[in-house]
């Protein structure tokens, strides 16, 4: 099947079932799901699909609309917890500061903060704070702002102005999707203008995506490649792809 044949399929069966994810079209197709992705990014240039977290759906359909946190909290859930794990490397030392933004990949760090490690830990995001309130060694500090129903997070005004005033020595990131040619983006502006804040704010900036993110393009870009210092993913990623970001300079850490 030629590639102009296949994506034509492909909208007709997205049309027809509403929504598809990248790896259910893979498999339908016989093809990588780098190869969906792109087939993916050229439908939705031509208008007949929008692409959404992990899929694509009709170009008309409401489901564009972000999943909520709860809906993104049980899926990937192995590769998100390896991704987390993996970060403890990247945290700073005891005595060091740590921004968390919302996510559900971010928010399971705090599972693995060594309860040893004395750390200041600020976040915009009611899930990781209630995580972390227990903590014995982190000192919390929950930012200010009206919290999304979708994210659990504070966004607006105030909490743009208290990230603007603080310079912490990592910054954990999530993101709904990170590409060569448009960075790091989320669907509202909002919440971008708190991570574009968020980023920064920090000294060191690691991004947190599972596979499933990459190559992804979401409404709101809020990050460049060259504001990022460290991705850490998951070892289902597309390896030619983390090669074309490693040539970028961005360290890339496979959980």
């Amino acid at each position: 099947m030629y590639a102009e044949e296949r994506q034509q399929a492909m909208a007709r069966l997205v049309a027809e079932r509403g929504r598809l994810s990248v790896a259910a079209l893979a498999e339908a197709y016989d093809v990588t799901t780098e190869t969906v992705r792109r087939d993916l990014s050229t439908l939705e240039r031509m208008g007949l699909l929008r692409r959404v977290h992990g899929g694509a759906v009709p170009a008309s359909s409401l489901a564009v609309m972000e999943a909520a946190l709860s809906e993104r909290d049980l899926a990937r859930t192995d590769e998100k917890d390896r991704i987390a794990a993996a970060t403890v490397d990247l945290l700073p030392p005891s005595g060091g500061t740590l921004l968390v933004d919302a996510g559900s990949t971010t928010a399971r760090i705090a599972a693995h903060i060594p309860r040893d490690l004395r750390v200041s830990v600020f976040t915009h995001s009611v899930s990781v704070a209630s995580r972390l309130a227990g903590h014995p060694a982190v000192e919390l500090h929950l930012l200010p702002g009206r919290v999304r129903g979708t994210t659990q997070a504070a966004v607006g005004p105030d909490t743009v102005s208290a990230l603007e005033q603080l310079r912490v020595d990592v910054a954990l990131v999530g993101t709904n999707g990170i590409s060569l040619a448009h960075g790091l983006s989320t669907p509202d502006p909002e919440e971008a203008a708190a991570k574009r804040a968020l980023v920064a704010a920090a000294r060191r900036v690691v991004v947190l995506a599972d596979a499933s993110k990459l190559g992804v393009e979401a409404t709101v870009r809020f990050a460049s490649l060259e504001d990022v210092d460290t991705l850490v993913t998951d070892a289902t990623a597309d390896p030619g792809l983390l090669d074309a970001f490693t040539a970028t300079d961005l360290e890339v850490v496979r959980a």
